[in-house]
């Protein structure tokens, strides 16, 4: 954590006077440090594509801190950076108390700042919990009494939700606060409304800290299920449902299903600077890129409205002209359920597809696949992605799955992914992997890919050796200057043209004496080497099954060889021997 504080000056003066200009250094808890790491190195922040440089974290961190007047960053600092610097990021808004909200103060007039003052002594007086003080509260609070809301924009009512207070929630709602009062937009009334928080009410907060009671008695008493977003166009507001989703809170929506939630509902996030994986998820999206089989299997049996098979233009257009679906897919079958459940309409299965999607891409495996057992057609970057989780976890069964399931897949859904990506990806399966099963069906993917035409023919493999001397210089005694014995019989040989043909025979023949020794060797083999050297190839040769037997042995063999002074070893060129090999017939092989 030292590296993390600003150097200080090694002369006492010069760090007197700075001290007595700029504040004291901030400094970093160990779990804010911890949590930085996180957000650096997590393979979760993929979707991001380029994250903001180290000093833009500590910046901004260290900005949070002194808004809350404190000198130590903590881990929800830097949680609070993530959203300001990862537009999308699934983090939770941090509610400032009131009285940290001091900052403003200084630029008033005393007559505002004694508003600002009375305001701030009315909330205290509705937190205490006290009905007593619930009239003298409202006059502090001004004509909008109990509705009033401080530099956040958070009513006492929201506060109260928030913090899971059930007995001030019921003694607000009897003093007449407004159930669906949303946070606004910052202004100036309200400087310090946090982004995140915009548009939310206090059921929102409720759902956000998995206060069941609190939220069960806002809903009982009249308060909206959405939160208020069908009434507000402009609202990119998450509603309360998919919090609930993503947090994997079942209570909770179950709860929030029994009171007439839309599991489809979708909330554009007007914001340019969103990541478009977050755009338009409704809470089947949310559920599913959290990993929450429980929630999604829930949603599932939420009662699906007749409105729901109503699609706009849009999706009309997007999804082209389909045919009437088989009688037999009229009922899907749930997972761990009792029965099948009702036929899925277009909407939710549209729904479910988006939701595959966003499992996938998050590494939720199990998830996916459940999905694909609901009904769920596969798509070509789900599948990949879902092969390549299965192979980082060694799912072999899984994977077995995939690639039976890859003919299913539209080839309309063919594109550069498959070429740029899925190839690849299969073919490093194929070298890699050593069960039978997914070899054969990589196999079939292959033939599915590239047709069932014959295969080209390979064009022959030039194996002619650029040095070479003539036929007649073969195992002649003319001119020879280095004898090999093989099975006790000389082979006559010349230095000039094993040296420029082999780094071996550089070797080896450098400080050779005339006469080499070569055992574990026949000398039909050795004479076979030999000619491919001296003829230039091995055009014209002719095995048979024992002498293609031992060529090929002898790829994987060391040849030792001695001569009158000298022990020592030669392997044969890996290159001679495969030019031999080319010309072996395959009924040897």
């Amino acid at each position: 954590m030292h590296h993390m504080q600003r150097l200080c000056s090694s002369s006492p003066s010069a760090s007197l006077a700075r001290s007595a200009n700029q504040p004291p250094a901030a400094s970093w808890a160990p779990d804010a440090l911890r949590t930085l790491y996180y957000f650096l190195s997590s393979p979760h922040m993929e979707p991001f594509l380029l994250l903001p440089p180290l000093m833009d974290w500590i910046r901004v961190a260290v900005v949070h801190a002194e808004h809350r007047r404190s000198r130590l960053v903590d881990s929800d600092d830097v949680r609070q950076t993530a959203r300001q610097l990862l537009p999308g990021l699934d983090c939770e808004p941090r509610q400032l108390r009131s009285e940290c909200c001091l900052q403003s103060f200084r630029c008033l007039d005393a007559d505002a700042a004694s508003a600002r003052f009375r305001l701030g002594l009315g909330f205290r007086m509705l937190s205490s919990g006290r009905a007593d003080l619930v009239r003298q509260a409202a006059r502090l609070l001004g004509a909008e009494g109990v509705n009033a809301m401080d530099d956040q924009g958070m009513t006492p009512l929201m506060s109260a939700s928030a913090a899971g207070d059930e007995a001030l929630v019921q003694m607000l709602i009897e003093a007449g606060a407004d159930l669906d009062l949303q946070v606004p937009g910052c202004s100036v009334r309200h400087p310090s409304v946090h982004p995140g928080s915009r548009h939310w009410v206090a059921l929102t907060f409720a759902v956000l800290h998995s206060h069941l009671s609190v939220a069960q008695l806002l809903l009982e008493a009249g308060a909206d299920v959405e939160g208020g977003v069908l009434d507000d166009h402009e609202s990119s507001a998450e509603t309360p449902l998919q919090l609930a989703a993503a947090a994997g809170h079942y209570e909770m929506v179950s709860l929030l299903l029994a009171h007439g939630a839309d599991p489809l509902l979708r909330v554009h996030h007007g914001n340019p600077l969103t990541s478009p994986l977050y755009e338009d998820m409704n809470c089947f999206s949310y559920a599913a890129a959290h990993g929450h089989r429980n929630v999604l299997r829930r949603l599932l049996l939420q009662p699906q409205d007749r409105k729901e098979d109503i699609l706009s233009l849009e999706e009309i257009l997007a999804e082209g002209v389909e045919e009437d679906e088989e009688d037999e897919e009229d009922a899907v079958k749930t997972p761990d359920s009792s029965g099948p459940v009702p036929r899925l309409c277009k909407a939710r299965m549209k729904a479910l597809q988006q939701a595959a999607y966003y499992s996938a891409e998050h590494g939720y495996l199990d998830v996916t696949m459940e999905l694909r057992e609901m009904g769920v057609s596969w798509r070509l970057h789900v599948w990949l992605e879902s092969l390549r989780r299965a192979r980082q976890l060694s799912r072999d069964e899984v994977a077995v799955s995939l690639l039976t399931e890859f003919p299913s897949i539209g080839t309309d859904d063919y594109g550069p992914e498959l070429l740029y990506s899925g190839i690849p990806l299969m073919f490093s399966m194929l070298e890699t992997s050593k069960d039978y099963v997914i070899t054969k069906r990589l196999a079939s993917v292959f033939s599915h890919c590239y047709g069932s035409s014959p295969v080209p023919p390979v064009p022959p493999m030039d194996v002619t050796l650029s040095t070479q001397l003539d036929a007649h210089f073969l195992n002649n005694r003319e001119m020879s200057d280095v004898t090999f014995v093989v099975d006790g019989r000389p082979f006559f040989a010349h230095r000039v043209l094993l040296m420029s043909a082999s780094e071996r025979f550089r070797r080896l023949l450098s400080d050779a004496s005339d006469i080499i020794h070569i055992s574990h060797m026949t000398y039909d083999t050795f004479q076979m080497m030999m000619t491919s050297l001296y003829c230039g190839g091995t055009e014209g040769l002719t095995l048979s099954r024992d002498e293609a037997a031992e060529v090929t042995h002898l790829q994987q063999l060391t040849a030792p060889i001695s001569h009158t002074t000298k022990h020592q070893s030669l392997e044969i060129t890996s290159n001679v021997v495969d030019s031999v090999l080319v010309h072996v017939p395959p009924s040897f092989m």
